[in-house]
């Protein structure tokens, strides 16, 4: 599998950041995915990296790209403004470099599926087929009343949630509840024994490829099924 090609993403005026374009393989579905990193890694570690080849490999396009504290190598987070605005920019760069051809999904692990639902949920005006979140975080390990649902509602487009069963950020027991007020069409796939990352408690490497490729295959269907329906 050949390296992804890289794109400059222009955020503020003298500030940019970094894109990996992972094309799709053969029998592309015809759709693309623009998936942000969580906040503790960029969007080469091994988990970003893996997730991309995989669905590249089952026919999607898909993008991924540094928040902007990450590609300038800093540790903490920017705040929710910022952020939101390097996912933006992102979009309107992958928009702008593919004509809007295709039908665009956004998503991403952790903090970047978060941040794809506020961006989804403050501009109606963006054109997006659906969001994919991995590991949505939906309260702080611990604080189970912290939570981050308020704006879902105003999403109002169609997402799939892949959960691991045992996630300390919100088990799929959690996330029903939520899921079930919301309009849209709302899918969710759990990652039976899948922790925050979906690896599962004990050591069985046939095991945990399975469950990543089932989640990996559910991904595909999904947005097949979603563009199917547009």
């Amino acid at each position: 599998m050949k390296n992804p090609d890289e794109l400059s993403v222009t955020v503020q005026p003298g500030v940019s950041t970094t894109a990996l374009i992972y094309p799709a393989d053969h029998d592309p579905v015809g759709a693309v995915l623009i998936l942000g990193h969580g906040a503790g890694a960029d969007q080469r570690h091994p988990w970003m990296v893996g997730c991309a080849r995989a669905l590249s490999g089952l026919g999607l396009e898909i993008v991924t790209f540094n928040f902007l504290y990450t590609e300038q190598r800093r540790k903490m987070p920017d705040r929710r403004p910022l952020l939101d605005a390097c996912y933006r920019a992102v979009i309107e760069t992958v928009r702008q470099r593919d004509g809007g051809a295709r039908p665009l999904f956004v998503g991403g692990k952790s903090m970047g599926g978060r941040i794809a639902t506020h961006v989804a949920a403050d501009d109606r005006r963006l054109a997006l087929s659906g969001l994919v979140l991995l590991g949505y975080p939906l309260h702080p390990p611990g604080r189970p009343t912290e939570r981050r649902d308020a704006h879902l509602p105003a999403v109002d487009r169609p997402m799939l949630f892949v959960q691991g069963s045992r996630d300390p950020f919100g088990t799929p027991s959690e996330l029903q509840p939520v899921l079930a007020t919301l309009s849209s069409r709302v899918a969710l796939h759990v990652v039976e024994g899948g922790d925050h990352s979906f690896k599962i408690g004990r050591k069985d490497p046939g095991r945990q490829t399975a469950l990543l490729s089932e989640a990996h295959r559910a991904i595909v269907q999904w947005i097949e099924g979603v563009t199917r329906m547009d």
